[in-house]
């Protein structure tokens, strides 16, 4: 399995649509086999696609992604893990223990925190609508 993490820094790129590095790992049931750094400064998101499956890549831990890249992200077979932050080790260590969905990895903000998407306007913390106070 190849699994490819946009990089920043050490840490997930928070955007995956404007990320310009990209580590690709390939595991197997004994571990790591091989580790690379690649540049995918693609910004047309059908050449970002492209790249991806060119590579070879079977799962792509990223941050935040647009809805359109993700449908062609997926549309290429391609399975997609949205909304991850953190130092990339760590992230790539928790996909491989089953742990990747620990509270500690959820990018902040991400749509369906608040069980159906981001909240609208006039719903954020500290609002009030007709005396209700909104968490």
């Amino acid at each position: 399995m190849k699994i490819a993490i946009p990089t920043w820094n050490g840490r997930v790129s928070p955007v995956f649509d404007a990320a310009s590095r990209l580590v690709v790992v390939e595991v197997g049931e004994e571990g790591e086999y091989s580790r690379f750094e690649t540049d995918i400064s693609e910004y047309f998101p059908p050449s970002k696609t492209m790249r991806l499956t060119g590579l070879g890549v079977d799962t792509l831990i990223c941050g935040a992604i647009s809805k359109p890249l993700a449908n062609m992200v997926t549309t290429a077979g391609i399975n997609l893990i949205a909304w991850i932050s953190g130092q990339v080790e760590d992230v790539l260590h928790a996909f491989l223990q089953g742990n990747l969905f620990d509270v500690q990895f959820m990018m902040p903000g991400r749509p369906g925190q608040w069980g159906k998407g981001p909240p609208g306007p006039g719903t954020g913390r500290g609002r009030r609508r007709r005396g209700i106070h909104f968490p």
